[in-house]
């Protein structure tokens, strides 16, 4: 009864929110970008590349005109650097810029023996202070010791969301434990973006951790959550959790889903779903850059024409390259603004 409760309060102060934002222009946002680094600078953090994952990272770096050996240098100023140049080019006027956590033990044990990247929060907050056309995404284990500190922390710093991985950073949001800091997350407005599907650019610790349905306890304590990807599979053999995804939608009108790497060889067979008019209310942007966008399934498939297909990969900047595929395939503005009304302000 109290969770259903926090669930009813949650609902109606998100309907006051955006009625209360209608009168102003909301923003064109895309609001899944991964900040990366390796720590060269002093931050804290890591990158640890090995196999499949460092010739996917060259790729990545490649995408954007750098060069690999851009990984051994100072990463992190040169990716800002270009991040920044590439939003101003483009037709957004922000993008939320993800921290990542280090992979934990549900005692809160950091691991970092598993993992390939850490990036601190504090890389994101305070890019985000030096630049309005940054917002911080945050990381937080919730088994951490200190979660809750953290998390007050970077609510004063002026955190947007909060994201996790939880198939990669080893997080069950169903776990019980972590009841408290899912209550903190609703009280203080602060949404939930969560990878769900498949994942293929990093290794996974628990890919059970990517269903879901395993959301249902932060969605039960009024939490605002966007499965990233809307559940969808990455690889060839990974699981599709898109229809339990859409049927959650029905039950909680405090689940969206984003449509980050849709433009890409698996998740692009859910485009037309997301389209349905059912479902395109709860929809929000998100490119997941630096994933690239590529677009030849969709012209294979005969959703795009050569020609727009032909035009649209050769746009230079990857976050407006994306949108256009997007845009092309019957996506709206309002799908990129309309998680202005879901951030934490």
């Amino acid at each position: 009864m109290r969770s259903r409760l926090a669930l009813v309060l949650r609902i109606i102060t998100i309907t006051s929110t955006i009625m209360s934002r209608s009168t102003s222009q909301a923003r064109r946002i895309d609001m899944h970008v991964h900040m990366v680094g390796n720590g060269v600078a002093g931050s804290g953090g890591w990158l640890r590349l090995h196999g499949r994952y460092r010739w996917l990272a060259h790729f990545m770096v490649r995408q954007v005109k750098l060069s690999p050996a851009v990984l051994e240098q100072d990463l992190e100023s040169i990716y800002a650097a270009r991040l920044l140049t590439m939003v101003r080019e483009s037709s957004f006027d922000a993008i939320v810029l993800l921290a990542n956590e280090r992979v934990h033990d549900p005692d809160g044990m950091p691991r970092d023996d598993l993992g390939a990247m850490y990036v601190p929060n504090d890389v994101v907050l305070d890019l985000a202070a030096a630049h309005p056309e940054f917002l911080a995404g945050v990381s937080i284990h919730p088994a951490r010791r200190d979660a809750l500190d953290e998390l007050e922390r970077c609510l004063t710093r002026g955190a947007v969301l909060l994201k996790l991985l939880p198939n990669c950073q080893n997080v069950d949001p169903s776990d019980g434990r972590y009841r408290h800091f899912w209550e903190r997350m609703a009280e203080a407005r602060l949404p939930f973006l969560a990878h769900t599907g498949g994942e293929q650019t990093l290794p996974q610790v628990n890919p059970a951790f990517a269903d879901p349905k395993r959301l249902r306890l932060p969605l039960e304590c009024g939490v605002t959550v966007i499965a990233a990807h809307c559940a969808t599979k990455s690889g060839l053999f990974d699981p599709d959790y898109f229809d339990d995804w859409r049927r959650m939608l029905a039950e909680f009108p405090n689940l969206y889903g984003d449509i980050s790497a849709f433009i890409s060889l698996n998740r692009c067979g859910r485009w037309r779903d997301c389209l349905r008019p059912e479902i395109e209310p709860r929809i929000v942007h998100g490119s997941d850059f630096p994933v690239p966008s590529l677009g030849h399934r969709l012209w294979l498939r005969g959703d795009l024409s050569w020609s727009d297909f032909r035009r649209t990969q050769r746009i230079e900047d990857p976050l407006e390259r994306d949108w256009e595929f997007k845009r092309l395939l019957g996506f709206g503005d309002e799908v990129r603004t309309r998680v202005s009304d879901l951030l934490r302000r």
